[in-house]
């Protein structure tokens, strides 16, 4: 049964995957990675091109010839998408994602602030790791350092505003139910971390809007593998505010070459459990 499921969400995925595609990469995905990455990065250099030139032709064709000339999400929302990404795998290569968000001139503060963003969810470490490789990039470019303050909450609304901010992603009934009914001993865990911290502290800063954060948070936790709940919850979420299936699909489409298929096809099955195909 299991193996059946996951057959059909394969040919979901790539039914989802059948819009129109640029006549560049129809007709030539090698011509298409090609250009793209001249366009992305300043050197135009493939890693691996040398040493493994079949392996590089094969990720560049299919991350940058294929996937990347298709879908409705912008090129700022790729890079971001890409960089929550790595971030989340703690990928070295978020270096050179940086470098080719700054060259599309995705702004610097947006840059950062999908770090910020998902770091309630794949914790500090891997957060502070990747702001120190996207920090070398951006002082490189000569952009100074810190960018300017985001934050919204003080001390005295951070639990406030959190809540309020949980209550319009998930709606008021499920977050105070989910209150009412924490074990006693686990309220700073699950209420006041969660509210005060994630919700509070992180999704009420500027730069990105609510839309954009709650996919970011989709990605990290997809990325993560294993978070299956999570994850269906943030599918549910999503739609909540606004972002919808298609978008959800576009963005795992994104993030396979860097996640693989079994997380990816996890997330997946966890979009078509929450919403329904249609």
């Amino acid at each position: 049964m299991k193996a059946v499921q996951c057959a059909s969400f394969v040919l979901v995925f790539f039914a989802a995957l059948s819009a129109p595609i640029s006549g560049a990469y129809a007709s030539d995905r090698d011509d298409a990675s090609a250009r793209e990455r001249v366009r992305l990065y300043a050197d135009g250099q493939s890693p691996l091109s040398a040493t493994d030139p079949e392996f590089a032709r094969t990720r560049d064709t299919l991350a940058l010839g294929q996937i990347w000339q298709r879908g409705e999400l912008s090129e700022e929302l790729r890079m971001l998408v890409t960089i929550a990404t790595k971030a989340t795998l703690g990928s070295p290569s978020i270096t050179s994602s940086t470098e080719a968000a700054l060259n599309l001139k995705v702004d610097p503060v947006r840059i950062k602030e999908t770090i910020y963003q998902i770091t309630p969810y794949i914790g500090y470490p891997r957060a502070e790791d990747a702001l120190v490789r996207i920090n070398a990039v951006l002082e490189k470019r000569g952009i100074r350092l810190p960018l300017a303050t985001q934050g919204t909450v003080t001390e005295e609304t951070r639990f406030k505003e959190g809540v309020a901010t949980q209550k319009r992603i998930f709606g008021s009934a499920g977050i105070d139910a989910m209150h009412k009914n924490t074990p006693k001993g686990q309220e700073q865990i699950s209420i006041d971390y969660l509210s005060a911290w994630c919700f509070g502290d992180t999704y009420t800063r500027k730069a990105l809007d609510l839309k954009t954060r709650e996919l970011l948070t989709f990605v990290a936790i997809s990325a993560l593998g294993g978070c299956e709940p999570q994850v269906k919850a943030h599918v549910q979420g999503n739609l909540n505010v606004g972002n919808t299936k298609q978008q959800l699909v576009e963005t795992l489409a994104l993030m396979t070459p860097y996640i693989g298929f079994p997380r990816t096809l996890n997330a997946l099955g966890c979009v078509n459990a929450v919403a329904k195909a249609k």
